[in-house]
């Protein structure tokens, strides 16, 4: 099987002792492409500078709604400048979180508007943050980009009413650890056989959210574990899991512009 992490920290710094070996490990569970998010100008200038120098790995960038309050247009220039490598396919992790507000509600809603200007400019596939916006981001996701939206919303854990929205926009739904967890998962593992197969995407969102059968040895999660979150989806769906891993590397080279 060929995996794709298709959303992962790398430039993490949980990873700098052991940078090498965590994506052996990853080679060895038949993860063999990553995409390294950008949250921020200095993760997002890192995220490009690991996927030049490792063929394995590609990169956003992009503002997440938690550092948006420092947000500027020089920032987002820069950002521009860094998307014109060819290692940048998506725009993103860019959105709304209304849960921990690590950023004035004003602010995020400002430069998520702005950062869907300029992934439409880019022709870049976007890659979504949401939490407790209670619609809004629904709103503002229709009022910039119609009726279909090219992207995926990263770490789905919502109901099923904002799963249908979604589908509905063509987007992505990206599954992570989470489905693998008893008691936060189980929203989760009822609403999946829902999603159309090409829809779907796995993720680690690594160094976070260590899926289950991991935790007990390993806090800090990797691209490795996203194998697990695979077998996982493919129990739940009752899909082959051969199968599924093929529809799901296609699904996410096709979002991200690779050759399969």
């Amino acid at each position: 099987m060929q995996i794709f992490d298709s959303h992962c920290h790398l430039d993490d710094k949980t990873y700098k002792r052991d940078f090498e070996k965590t994506l052996s490990r990853a080679h060895g569970a038949g993860v063999v492409r990553m995409m390294s998010i950008g949250i921020n100008r200095r993760t997002s200038a890192s995220a490009v500078s690991l996927a030049q120098t490792h063929s394995e790995i590609y990169a956003s960038v992009g503002v997440h709604p938690h550092d948006v309050e420092n947000c500027d247009e020089s920032i987002l220039r820069e950002l521009i400048d860094l998307s014109q490598n060819k290692e940048v396919r998506a725009w993103g992790e860019i959105g709304l979180d209304f849960n921990r507000m690590y950023s004035p509600r004003q602010d995020q809603e400002k430069w998520f508007s702005r950062q869907l200007e300029i992934a439409g400019q880019r022709n870049l596939p976007m890659i979504f943050h949401e939490r407790d916006s209670n619609g809004r981001f629904l709103e503002m996701l229709k009022t910039h980009c119609g009726k279909a939206v090219n992207g995926v919303v990263h770490c789905f854990s919502g109901t099923g009413e904002e799963l249908g929205h979604y589908l509905d926009l063509g987007l992505h739904i990206g599954i992570t650890g989470i489905i693998t967890m008893q008691s936060r998962g189980a929203q989760l593992r009822g609403l999946v056989p829902q999603i159309p197969a090409e829809r779907l995407l796995i993720e680690t969102d690594a160094p976070y959210l260590t899926p289950s059968p991991e935790r007990n040895r390993h806090r800090r999660n990797e691209p490795a574990f996203v194998k697990s979150v695979l077998l996982k989806l493919a129990e739940v769906r009752a899909d082959d899991t051969e199968e599924l891993a093929q529809t799901v590397w296609e699904n996410t080279c096709r979002l991200y512009g690779l050759e399969s």
